[in-house]
């Protein structure tokens, strides 16, 4: 398979792209500055430079082409303020979704918030992610030319990766490592049967090849 990352230097994607090189996958990451390149090289991935901020869709199209599946982990980052959610949370997430119906790929994994949500309510920077992550979300359901799944996961940490998770429409909030996030959609990527599900992550004490199977076609 191909498959191009949106967000491509993120520690989630990141370890991602290790992921699904180890097992053989050509993947290609999405990165704004050139210096990070090399973190991608490492992690066996191809950087492809571009700005989702400020590209058209026929750009990040063209980078599209032949991709087996595409994964939105693209984020402003914790310390960016709300403007910020709007352009890349939201803006980039809608944009990346147009560019695959255009590309013609169907596989479309995206990398959500749980609690995300159009209507939440508030001004804090927060509240605005949350419901630009709400709105994009909502935009790319109603793409019927995308076998689309979003991923909820909850408090992400830094701690090793156990490899047991509870992934399911709704599991309540919890923690889970940035490693069980990467693992399971890796483990998306691959699986179709997904398709059209929106699911919750949290460690648990499922292995999570299991997890996902036990979703799939649900």
């Amino acid at each position: 398979m191909r498959i191009v990352i949106a967000g491509g230097h993120g520690q989630i994607a990141l370890r991602l792209e290790r992921l699904l090189s180890a097992r053989g996958e050509e993947v290609a990451g999405i990165i704004r500055r050139p210096e990070q390149g090399d973190d991608l090289r490492q992690a066996g991935a191809e950087p492809v430079l571009l700005d989702l901020e400020s590209a058209s869709v026929e750009e990040v199209a063209a980078h599209l082409q032949g991709a087996d599946a595409a994964v939105f982990a693209a984020g402003a980052g914790p310390g960016s303020g709300a403007a910020r959610k709007e352009t890349v949370d939201k803006g980039a997430a809608v944009l990346f979704a147009q560019a695959a119906v255009r590309a013609r790929v169907r596989r479309f994994v995206v990398v959500s918030s749980m609690g995300a949500d159009p209507a939440h309510e508030g001004d804090d920077v927060f509240d605005v992610y949350q419901r630009a992550k709400g709105e994009a979300d909502a935009y790319v359901m109603r793409q019927d030319a995308l076998d689309w799944t979003i991923l909820r996961p909850g408090s992400l940490t830094d701690d090793a990766g156990t490899g047991l998770v509870r992934l399911e429409a709704h599991t309540g909030r919890g923690p889970v490592p940035r490693d069980d996030v990467a693992a399971v959609l890796a483990e998306l990527v691959d699986t179709s049967a997904t398709a059209g599900l929106t699911l919750e992550l949290i460690s648990g004490s499922t292995p999570v090849s299991v997890a996902v199977k036990s979703v799939a076609g649900n």
